[in-house]
């Protein structure tokens, strides 16, 4: 969803034209190019090499850090189409190209052209002058009447602060918890448009960071925020792979997966032929951290403040 929400940000910054198609049976048009004995044909794969393929004879040049974008640039023509299976996303300054690969798809696959973008993948886009927004009031809804919270009291704060949660031997399964991995499956999705709930969401997969916050694997939590521009267009809260032995280590590793997540917007702005010619800010509130990110000899050594608990 990152790379729909920098699209998103981009073209409401640069008033691109901004509109929507889908492919009719996709999975019907792609070629298979070997015998294949088993229920369930590749068509998914196939059916995206044969979009790539035919996209790319038409001039258009999919992007190395997202296989989903392709893009076409022409003098100051630019068009960028973003795929996910048979939804496609159209934006750009040239509205006779746009319409043009429009034209070829349909003659080639037989599309569904959908006029302006207002629905994609569960987000529902409205724009005006102000810019463009995305929301989930519908897949909301509809998460709240499959689980039986419709008459439920909205709150502020999703989750009651310097909360944790640890599991007990004596704790009873759930009867069902297939339901379960569904809602939170279903409440992952919902932060596409929801950062203020990621944290929350977190914590119910029992997956700013926190040191050794997670009682049961004395894991930690990453979260960041990436802006572009104005815009919020990237976000997580994950718990970390390895055990930190101190808050400086927590905060560093932090440091570290966002600075490849920003590194990756890079080169994703690159292939938008928006580059970046200026450093990106990174901010964070531990100056043990700072000083280690800042000095290439300075490293997490054994003499650290440790809990007895996370040795």
């Amino acid at each position: 969803m990152t790379t729909v929400r920098l699209l998103l940000s981009m073209a409401a910054t640069n008033q691109w034209h901004l509109q929507q198609l889908d492919v009719n049976n996709a999975f019907l048009h792609g070629d298979l190019n070997e015998e294949v004995y088993m229920l369930m044909s590749p068509a998914i794969r196939q059916w995206f090499s044969k979009l790539t393929s035919t996209l790319l004879s038409l001039g258009y040049n999919q992007s190395a850090s997202d296989y989903s974008l392709f893009v076409h640039t022409k003098d100051a023509s630019l068009t960028f189409l973003l795929v996910y299976v048979d939804d496609v996303i159209l934006t750009g300054n040239d509205l006779d190209e746009i319409d043009k690969v429009k034209a070829f798809l349909d003659t080639s696959f037989k599309i569904k052209d959908l006029g302006v973008l207002k629905y994609f993948l569960g987000l529902e886009v409205a724009r005006s002058t102000a810019g463009i927004y995305l929301y989930q009031r519908k897949y909301t809804l509809d998460l709240l009447h499959d689980f039986g919270f419709v008459d439920c009291k909205p709150v502020k704060t999703p989750l009651v602060p310097k909360s944790t949660y640890k599991l007990r031997d004596d704790d009873a399964l759930l009867p069902d918890y297939i339901e379960y991995r569904k809602l939170v499956g279903r409440l992952l999705y919902l932060t596409s448009t929801h950062p203020d709930i990621t944290f929350a969401v977190q914590q119910l997969t029992f997956s700013d960071s926190d040191w050794a916050g997670c009682p049961d694997s004395r894991r930690s939590v990453t979260g960041f925020c990436i802006f572009h521009g104005d815009c919020l267009v990237s976000w997580k809260a994950k718990k970390q792979t390895t055990v930190s032995r101190s808050s400086s280590e927590v905060e560093y590793r932090a440091l570290a997966l966002t600075t490849c997540e920003v590194q990756w917007l890079h080169y994703l702005l690159n292939d938008l032929h928006h580059p970046v010619t200026t450093p990106t800010a990174l901010h964070c509130d531990n100056n043990s951290a700072l000083h280690i990110a800042a000095n290439s000899v300075l490293k997490i050594g054994p003499n650290r403040s440790v809990r007895p608990e996370n040795r």
